[in-house]
């Protein structure tokens, strides 16, 4: 022990008062000093602070004065966020009624009756993929552009949604021949249900009563729709109802690949580039094994050179429509999510039906 210092006593009494953090701080450091001699090892032993908790009045935590400021900063964006999905969703509407009456006008009955539909859906598939990889090779090169990503999540994740994203296209085309527009696009507004289930599968979504609600609501309109359609054809349903249960898996499947850090498929054209090369060699086998090659020479679409080249610039137009409007669907569900994608659809379904 230490000598007591002469003169000292009613400095010292005075500084072991109670509740004064002087002597409190005096009598740590002499345990710490009384420990480092009995024990050398303790002088090299990291010495930890341990903060005291904040009091309800005694300010923030760093962690919540970040999160308070990031909250200020999306209150502020908020409505340029708003105005630009606005946007987005306006231009997807507009290739997407396009393309659909682009479909029709190909491959309907009374239209145009193009006699392959599924070597046109490969050549739009095709031709996303080109443009996709085009841009993405001029593109600058940078550490946020790589994709990591092994042979095992490329088969677990990107060939699932490129097959069901080929699908649900090729189903909803290929249902086109049997029922109307209208009708096809009632049907295929039923999509936001399976996505629904789709999304709390995979723990996208929490179920709620608001969201079962939603089910309940568009389902009840669809089956109002199928009771009151005069044209009923069994399957051009069974096509359109299949289209809308792959629509719902490939969007939950899109906003995985979107939104998921580790993949390094954020960017939309980095997914496109990655999804449709495997759409068009899926959907190239089926039109090699379905579509009527030995009817070619007789269709009025391939009948001449002339008609040929007509027929590759009519489905060129077609893929370039397809592939800004995927682009756009990418950009949204990166910016949102799939549930509020498909919900915007179902408006973009009734823009459909008025056009």
């Amino acid at each position: 022990m230490h000598p007591k210092p002469e003169g000292g006593g009613d400095d010292d009494g005075a500084a072991a008062e109670v509740g004064s953090p002087r002597s409190g701080y005096f009598r740590q450091r002499s345990m710490h000093a009384a420990a480092a001699a009995a024990d050398p090892e303790a002088a090299r032993r990291p010495f930890h602070v341990e903060n005291p908790p904040c009091s309800a009045g005694g300010g923030l935590r760093p962690s919540e004065s970040v999160t308070k400021l990031e909250s200020l900063e999306r209150a502020a964006l908020a409505p340029a966020v708003v105005l630009r999905t606005g946007f987005y969703i306006l231009v997807w509407y507009a290739f997407s009624t396009c393309l659909t009456l682009y479909n029709k006008t190909l491959l309907g009955d009374k239209l145009g009756k193009f006699p392959a539909p599924l070597l046109m859906n490969t050549v739009h598939f095709a031709l996303q993929a080109g443009l996709s990889k085009l841009i993405i090779w001029f593109q600058p090169k940078g550490p946020e552009a790589a994709v990591d990503m092994g042979w095992k999540d490329y088969f677990m994740r990107v060939v699932p949604t490129a097959l069901g994203t080929a699908l649900d296209i090729n189903l909803s085309n290929a249902s086109l021949v049997f029922i109307s527009v209208t009708f096809a696009t009632m049907c295929k507004s039923a999509s936001p249900i399976f996505l629904l289930l789709f999304a709390f599968a995979f723990r996208l979504e929490n179920p709620s009563i608001k969201l079962l609600g939603i089910i309940v609501v568009i389902s009840t309109g669809v089956l109002l729709t199928v009771s009151k359609e005069t044209e009923f054809d069994f399957w051009g349903f069974i096509f359109v109802t299949l289209a809308a249960v792959m629509s719902g898996f490939r969007w939950s499947m899109t906003q995985i690949l979107l939104q998921k850090d580790n993949y390094g498929l954020k960017n939309p054209i980095t997914l496109m580039s990655h999804v449709t090369p495997v759409m068009a060699i899926a959907t190239m086998i089926l039109s090699l094994l379905l579509d009527p090659w030995s009817e070619f020479q007789k269709n009025s679409y391939f009948d001449s050179p002339w008609h040929v080249m007509r027929s590759c610039l009519l489905m060129l137009i077609g893929g370039s429509l397809a592939f800004f409007m995927v682009l756009t669907e990418y950009i949204l569900i990166s910016a949102t999510s799939a549930i509020t994608v498909t919900i915007a659809g179902v408006v973009k379904e009734a823009v459909t039906i008025l056009v």
